[in-house]
């Protein structure tokens, strides 16, 4: 039990670090959570520069995959352990203790977190997002359907490890309920296109 806290504190603390925040507020002097949606993650960075929005994507992902790979290094061959990290990175992003929980959604952190456990789902997952930004313009669409998608991916490629799809299940919850309002906006045809260099909500 103690691998799984201390691997999920690591997940936790990784990925709250609020890379868009600082970003935005390096180089712009701005805070992030004043601006479009108000949320931290690349999407909504990108209204202030595209290339701080891939920057912040990247770093987002990264995190994630630190958290994995520094809980692997402790415990190797502990499949709960590296799951937990996993997770709580997502947790960590979506509720950062340094902005007083408010942080962003989640999605890059979560493929991040996700590529070393279900390398070939996440891959595909990655295929079905671009595949539906390039062909709609709509991030929040890409974003849920890739996510949704990734656990029962995970559960047909990875048969042999339900506890990585039940964790994969877990953090798509977190994620889909962070979109619940492009959701909406999206079921009422209000939800804004992406453009670069614009950004979306």
């Amino acid at each position: 039990m103690d691998h799984i806290l201390l691997s999920a504190g690591i997940g936790y603390l990784l990925g709250s670090i609020p890379f868009g925040y600082l970003l935005v507020r390096i180089f712009h002097g701005a805070d992030i959570r004043q601006m479009g949606s108000g949320n931290i993650g690349a999407t909504n960075v990108s209204r202030t520069s595209l290339a701080l929005g891939i920057i912040t994507l990247l770093f987002d992902a990264t995190k994630g995959l630190a958290a994995v790979l520094l809980a692997r290094f402790l415990f190797p061959g502990n499949t709960a352990a590296a799951g937990a990290a996993a997770l709580f990175a997502v947790v960590g992003h979506i509720f950062p203790v340094w902005l007083k929980f408010r942080g962003g959604k989640g999605v890059a952190t979560g493929l991040g977190s996700f590529i070393l456990l279900a390398p070939k789902p996440v891959v595909i997952c990655i295929a079905i997002f671009l595949a539906l930004v390039a062909l709609f313009r709509y991030v929040s669409l890409a974003s849920i359907t890739a996510v949704a998608l990734l656990p029962i991916l995970i559960f047909m490629l990875h048969a042999r490890q339900p506890e990585i799809a039940l964790v994969a299940l877990l953090a798509a919850a977190l994620i889909l309920i962070q979109h619940r309002g492009n959701m909406g906006r999206l079921l009422s045809g209000v939800e804004p296109r992406f453009r670069a260099g614009h950004g979306v909500r």
